[in-house]
């Protein structure tokens, strides 16, 4: 089994994850159960795959979590561009998500491309 802790990209997941719960937090009371909702579980999705991948005995089932753990990523980062959009969230806000989602996508993608044979 693999230590999640040891690598960068849960730690960026992570860090992804608190900051969209703060993001959220001033979003209109009418999204707590729509775009709310999906923006948190697309965040939380990230980190949690990734620590089930590294719980994983293959390596089969880590890339299968670590794809499922991206996934989530673009997700998310469509629903962040989407919130700007809509108004929800300020020009700063967005684009730091928006960062921390280009970043977290760079440093996983690169995990993924090193344990595919």
């Amino acid at each position: 089994m693999r230590d999640h802790t040891k690598l960068r990209a849960f730690h960026l997941a992570d860090e992804l994850a608190v900051a969209v719960y703060g993001a959220t937090r001033s979003f209109p009371r009418e999204e707590q159960y729509g775009l709310t909702s999906q923006m948190r579980r697309a965040a939380l999705s990230i980190p949690s795959n990734i620590v089930e991948g590294c719980a994983r005995h293959t390596q089969a089932d880590y890339l299968h979590f670590l794809d499922m753990a991206y996934g989530s990523l673009r997700e998310l980062d469509y629903q962040a561009s989407l919130a700007f959009r809509l108004g929800y969230l300020k020009p700063d806000a967005h684009n730091m998500l928006h960062g921390q989602c280009e970043e977290t996508s760079k440093v996983l993608a690169a995990l993924i491309r090193s344990l595919r044979p």
